[in-house]
């Protein structure tokens, strides 16, 4: 059945197979006592990924509430944070799940795993796999939001292919992201709407990681009253165990297949390096973010410069990886028509480069909050979002329209001026866990270099294209 069959694009070897097969059982009551070892190595398609827990005593206990049935529904918070998956969901990872259990994994719910939450038939294998196909082909979860109240922008129209098409809850599909490598994060989901005052708090240098840990605690209490359809709210005992639990999960690839390992020959890749990584709110911020007002520098990512000049078997790979990483760290960007960047400075073009918007050192998430609109939530983006619906709003008081496949932020703010806008997640781990951006638009780290390439008419080589994706598959 070509359901099953792996795309070109996302081929997935029989060790991936394998290592989700191995991990399905992660949610069930059968093994409650699996200990994962520390830096376990999980195979993908570019080579292997591990996770260092950094209070784990040499193992990652899957005994504990993170993994625990917490709601009415079968799920778990590792329901959608798999650690064979960089702790998110891979697409591929959720088709061969829904081979190995018919769909019927906890993760398959029609709560938000169905492309819309009534008239689908969950009933039969046949009416499971259209059901569920934006989760097996996207990776991508079901969220529905109210307009909030007093908004200054009014919903025209919702045209949604699978019927979810109220205007006053509007249902976007978005990727779970990574329960891991939270220490790099500033804003808790892609919308931030769980480090938005009143009910949660805003990250920053003076209260972090105080204010980060509550904002985690929050999301798993929503999380599990939403996504697992809990009856009852989590206990703040339990909300603070999950926390804690990720909040000491550092994860990166660990083996390219090309370059070898990660960490060998003077290189500083995999998690335990990125554990030690130094980090606060505000570092390296090119916007004058920076608390201790220490200068930007563009050399966000310094893992793979002894690479170099690299000879010998692995050699080649090595030297292109390197030559990715300066890619990444120097080639000009002409920024524009970025909002929430180019209009908040009133500047119309901004010569940056890839550390502009991911500026942490060796993390390259956005060290303050930054919720910007890059064009992924276009609906006429170089990507195609054909399979995501359309929602049309409009300014109140200007009249201005705009089509949107997901308003983003202003959701959560009713401000016109944030529809579109997401923050950046950290890029280690990338390997693990594609397709990429916030609506899985991106199958691949070809297609995310490709995007960029085209949205900011960058004049990527082809020899600083390769390279870039090379040095993207190493993090």
């Amino acid at each position: 059945m070509r359901f099953f069959s792996l795309s070109k694009k996302r081929t997935a070897s029989t060790a991936v197979f394998a290592a989700v097969a191995a991990f399905t059982p992660l949610t069930s009551e059968a093994q409650p006592q699996l200990k994962i070892p520390d830096l376990f190595p999980f195979l993908n398609s570019s080579g292997m990924s591990a996770t260092h827990n950094t209070s784990g005593n040499g193992q990652i206990d899957t005994s504990g509430p993170f993994f625990q049935s917490l709601g009415t529904n079968g799920r778990s918070c590792a329901s959608c944070h798999r650690p064979d998956q960089g702790w998110s969901i891979s697409a591929d990872g959720m088709k061969i799940l829904f081979a190995l259990t018919a769909g019927t994994d906890p993760v398959f719910r029609p709560v938000d795993g169905t492309v819309c939450d009534h008239n689908v038939n969950t009933s039969t294998l046949a009416g499971r796999i259209q059901a569920y196909r934006l989760l097996t082909s996207r990776g991508l979860i079901r969220i529905a939001i109210d307009v909030p109240a007093g908004a200054d922008f009014r919903v025209v129209s919702v045209e949604n292919p699978y019927g979810c098409d109220s205007a006053s809850t509007l249902s976007m599909y978005r990727r779970p992201l990574p329960a891991t490598n939270l220490k790099f994060i500033s804003a808790v989901m892609w919308d931030g709407r769980e480090s938005t005052p009143p009910s949660t708090q805003k990250i920053d240098y003076v209260t972090n990681p105080a204010d980060l840990m509550a904002d985690l605690a929050h999301q798993a209490l929503d999380a599990v009253a939403g996504h697992a359809q809990g009856a009852t709210p989590l206990s703040p005992q339990v909300q603070q165990q999950i926390a804690q639990f990720e909040s000491h999960l550092f994860t990166a690839q660990t083996l390219d297949f090309t370059a070898g390992d990660l960490s060998s020959a003077g290189a500083q890749g995999g998690p335990k390096a990125l554990a030690a990584q130094e980090f606060f709110v505000g570092i390296n911020d090119p916007l004058g973010g920076n608390p201790k007002g220490t200068p930007f520098t563009p050399e966000v990512f310094s893992l793979y410069k002894s690479w170099n000049h690299s000879s010998g078997f692995s050699g080649v790979a090595r030297a292109s990886v390197a030559r990715g990483e300066a890619v990444f760290n120097t080639k000009p960007i002409q920024i524009t028509n970025v909002h929430g960047l180019n209009d908040a400075l009133n500047s119309p073009v901004i010569t940056g480069t890839c550390g502009t918007c991911h500026s942490s050192p060796n993390a390259g998430s956005h060290s303050v909050s930054l919720p910007i609109d890059i064009g992924v939530a276009d609906p006429t983006n170089s990507l195609g979002v054909s399979y995501l619906p359309v929602i049309t709003l409009q300014n109140i008081a200007t009249g201005e329209i705009v089509r949107t496949t997901d308003p983003g932020r202003a959701l959560i703010t009713g401000k016109f001026a944030d529809v579109g806008k997401f923050k950046g997640p950290v890029l280690r781990g990338l390997a693990a866990r594609a397709p990429y951006f916030h609506n899985g638009s991106a199958d691949n780290l070809t297609e995310v270099v490709d995007f960029y390439n085209t949205r900011f008419s960058i004049g990527l080589t082809q020899q600083e294209r390769a390279d870039l994706i090379a040095f993207l598959k190493t993090l």
